[in-house]
């Protein structure tokens, strides 16, 4: 499953979804400022399953669905300016960005829409980090950082660098869903990605998230976001200029992509 979430700047398992954006803070696919669902639980420019995108965010499906939100979160996917399924992303919720898309494995991405952050918004406190990845799943979060850039090149938008606060807030995320079972650019805690990334202390003019869960490979996952319109919004915005990547293999597997500008 996978989800999406996005948020644009100015106005937020295995299926993908992405969430969507958000201002003041960026969940499937969600934005802050100016949100917007991609699928099942879509986007924040996040995802699930794929999880969602997460640029305003929707919900994602469960296995094999990426989610997509954002702000500027199956896959999830998620930008800030962030929030379905091949497995499905949504901007943060169903598969495809929240847009729900089923995955051949049975998961769903959802993307969430791009938030961005209003100007008076205060930066909550760090929290602690994420413990960090080694081994076989920092390979694989290291080749979907390579995957995303082949793909931002083939369309104008320059390569993303990874940022270690955007990989602590992406990390974190995909531990969380795996430790308590669920599949959301929005935890049981009510904290969507705005929250985790300004918590892991980045400081964000937009961002989005993209996650997803149940896809075996880099390939397989990338593959289900970058067919989640969703997700791939997420990770073809030209706006974002950094990236982090967490990979959680247990039970999962578990993929969250926090994409971010600093401000």
């Amino acid at each position: 499953m996978w989800h999406r979430m996005s948020y644009p700047p100015g106005p937020g398992t295995g299926r993908p979804r992405p969430a969507r954006p958000r201002p003041g803070r960026p969940r499937r696919a969600s934005r802050r400022v100016a949100a917007w669902t991609a699928v099942g639980a879509a986007g924040l420019l996040v995802i699930g399953g794929v999880a969602g995108t997460a640029a305003g965010a929707f919900g994602g499906g469960s296995d094999g669905t990426p989610t997509a939100s954002g702000s500027s979160l199956s896959p999830s996917a998620a930008p800030t300016t962030p929030v379905a399924d091949a497995p499905e992303p949504s901007p943060s919720r169903t598969p495809q960005p929240k847009q729900h898309k089923k995955a051949k494995p049975s998961h769903k991405p959802t993307p969430r829409a791009t938030h961005r952050r209003p100007a008076t918004t205060a930066t909550p406190k760090p929290k602690a980090p994420a413990a960090p990845v080694g081994g076989t799943a920092a390979r694989y979060a290291s080749q979907v950082v390579a995957l995303v850039n082949t793909e931002r090149a083939k369309h104008g938008c320059r390569a993303l660098t990874v940022n270690s606060k955007l990989a602590r807030a992406a990390q974190g995320q995909s531990a969380d869903m795996h430790a308590r079972n669920f599949f959301d650019h929005t935890n049981p805690d009510g904290k969507d990605p705005g929250d985790r990334i300004t918590a892991a202390g980045y400081r964000w003019s937009s961002y989005g998230e993209n996650i997803a869960k149940g896809q075996a490979t880099p390939a397989s996952v990338m593959q289900a976001w970058m067919n989640s319109s969703g997700h791939r919004a997420n990770i073809l915005n030209c706006g974002f200029k950094e990236i982090g990547v967490g990979v959680v293999l247990s039970g999962g597997p578990y993929w969250t992509q926090d994409f971010g500008t600093s401000r």
